[in-house]
């Protein structure tokens, strides 16, 4: 076997260890020249220590113990957020209401003790978005502190909008044909669910629906309206709607007139309440507002105008189609809805027809017996039931001209009260002269 005698490996750009046997151990058997990277080898090479160190084992990083915090840590920082922009929302939607009449905010459990409990024995009548009882606060012993308690139906889809848009209309006005809100809770209830609830004036004589359409049952059946009664509450009816649309900060359509709605105090003084689906306008509007930003259908079917059909325009007009309703209801003793009306018909209509041929006998049976057989006079006196069934005609026909169809033509406010002063004058003057 021949044997390795001379090796050359000059400016080869190697790079390691050099060996220490074999052909590597003879100085003059090896070149190694123009390697500068080499290191080890003999002595007389004069080469660098090789440092070269034993590969150590990777060091393993514990993923779980890290992982688990992380993805915690993430966790409770969103649910914070979360909870953070969820009770932002819910300050927005429901903001805060500030007592109103210098009466402190109230709490939940002291309308639970005002009401009883809210029992039913307290209940004074029940709409879409809330019920509405009635209410001594404590420590109270006079009539005065006597309130009406309105709880909101929160479960209702728009029933916060509703509270929220009392309060806002409710704030800042002040009539004595509209009813007064106290103050306002918005609280947690013992079931740990949301709480809203208006605190009212109270109105001793209930409302207006009540005494037009008594139950078999109730206390007001035997009670009766007399016409100058009617007309009277006609005038704070119109009063409070004038006040809303043209003396205020800016003008308020309550959008949701009818009898149910019209309360009266011990004096049988009419105030207008119920501002849940209260529309504001814009600041000098006093005709008509687009409301882009609410949906379907406003006020209640019967009273509400024909324009508000397509759910996106509400004006002061409006509310004046409703009391022109509402004014041929206190005269006929029939709601627009009357099952005696078909879709063709209904009580404008109703009205229209007799008002030429048979007037007398689409009238209230209790106001018409009132007519014939009034305590002042005698049936020998035929000019004064020609007063006051010239007062009923004056009034059907401006009940006829307040829900014309086209709301540029229906009488405003303000002649309203006019008219109402024509009528009734003519019937003080009858009683004076009687």
């Amino acid at each position: 076997m021949s044997r390795l005698i001379q090796l050359n490996l000059s400016s080869n750009n190697f790079t390691g260890e050099v060996p220490d046997f074999g052909v590597f151990s003879n100085l003059s058997a090896i070149s190694i020249h123009g390697n500068s990277n080499l290191c080890g080898g003999i002595s007389e090479l004069h080469l660098p220590h090789c440092s070269f160190e034993s590969p150590k084992k990777k060091k393993k990083i514990p993923v779980v113990p890290i992982v688990v915090p992380v993805i915690a840590t993430i966790c409770i920082l969103l649910f914070l957020y979360f909870l953070l922009t969820w009770n932002k929302k819910r300050s927005t939607d429901s903001p805060s209401v500030t007592p109103m009449t210098g009466h402190p905010q109230l709490a939940y459990w002291q309308l639970v003790r005002a009401t009883d409990g809210f029992s039913s024995a307290n209940l004074l009548g029940a709409g879409t978005f809330g019920s509405v009882y009635k209410g001594k606060l404590e420590d109270s012993e006079e009539n005065a502190d006597m309130v009406a308690v309105k709880v909101l139906k929160l479960q209702i889809p728009g029933a916060v909008k509703s509270f929220v848009a009392e309060c806002d209309a409710m704030k800042n006005i002040r009539h004595r044909n509209l009813v007064r809100i106290i103050t306002a809770c918005s609280s947690i209830d013992s079931k740990g669910d949301d709480f809203k609830a208006i605190v009212l004036e109270y109105m001793p004589n209930g409302n207006l629906e009540h005494w037009l359409h008594p139950r078999a049952n109730d206390q007001l059946a035997e009670r009766k309206l007399s016409l100058p009664q009617r007309v009277d509450i006609l005038f704070d009816v119109a009063y409070a709607l004038d006040y809303l649309h043209f003396h205020g900060l800016a003008p308020i359509v309550h959008c949701d007139l009818k009898p149910s709605n019209v309360l009266l105090d011990n004096n049988m003084v009419a105030h207008v309440g119920d501002f849940g689906l209260a529309r504001i306008l814009s600041e000098g509007c006093t005709s008509f507002q687009m409301a882009t930003n609410s949906a379907g259908f406003r006020g209640t079917i019967g009273y509400a105008p024909p324009e508000y059909g397509a759910g996106n325009i509400v004006s002061t007009h409006g509310d004046m189609y409703s009391y022109g309703i509402l004014v041929l209801e206190m005269l006929t003793g029939r709601r627009p809805t009357d099952n005696a009306f078909d879709s063709s018909l209904g009580l404008r209509n109703y009205v229209e027809m007799a008002l030429n041929n048979n007037v007398m006998d689409i009238i209230d049976m209790k106001l018409l017996t009132e007519v014939e057989n009034n305590h002042h006079t005698t049936m020998r006196d035929p000019s004064s039931i020609t007063t006051r069934v010239d007062s009923l005609i004056s009034l059907l026909k401006l009940g006829l001209v307040c829900s014309v169809e086209t709301p540029s033509s229906r009488m405003t406010t303000k002649e309203t009260i006019k008219e109402l002063h024509v009528i009734k004058n003519a019937l003080a003057n009858r009683e004076q002269g009687s």
